[in-house]
């Protein structure tokens, strides 16, 4: 539980600093759609990171299988919210150029996301496979 509330303190401290820093500039259609795209993405990105609690890991390794919240409807919110974020982000700083990361970033995901599944399905079997037939990505 120690992470999370790491996660969470490192969340509530970055993001009044990159608010502000950005706060002067003019609002424009994108920029505030990048805001309204980042702000719900990064709470449930907060939320999932909260959720997945110890099963949490840098490395693909299997300790317990989460199915409550909203890895009860996607397999990887971490990833799904976390790419919208930062589109969102972007669109906010009004650098759409930089979306071009994601090319890097969402394969990257999905790569890492198979190898999880592996992990997963290894250790947990038919419950897995189960979990997995009833969510999204």
């Amino acid at each position: 539980m120690k992470l999370n509330y790491i996660t969470l303190a490192v969340a509530v401290l970055i993001l009044p600093v990159v608010f502000l820093s950005f706060l002067g500039m003019p609002w424009t259609a994108t920029r505030i759609a990048g805001l309204a795209i980042a702000v719900p993405c990064f709470l449930l990105l907060v939320l999932a990171r909260i959720q997945i609690g110890r099963a949490f890991s840098v490395q693909a390794k299997a300790t317990i299988l989460v199915t409550t919240g909203l890895y009860s409807r996607i397999r990887n919110p971490i990833y799904v919210f976390g790419s919208l974020a930062i589109a969102g982000f972007i669109l906010w700083i009004n650098q759409p150029r930089l979306l071009l990361f994601l090319l890097v970033l969402v394969p990257m995901q999905f790569f890492r996301s198979r190898k999880e599944a592996k992990v997963l399905e290894e250790k947990f079997g038919a419950a897995y496979l189960e979990y997995k037939r009833k969510t999204w990505f």
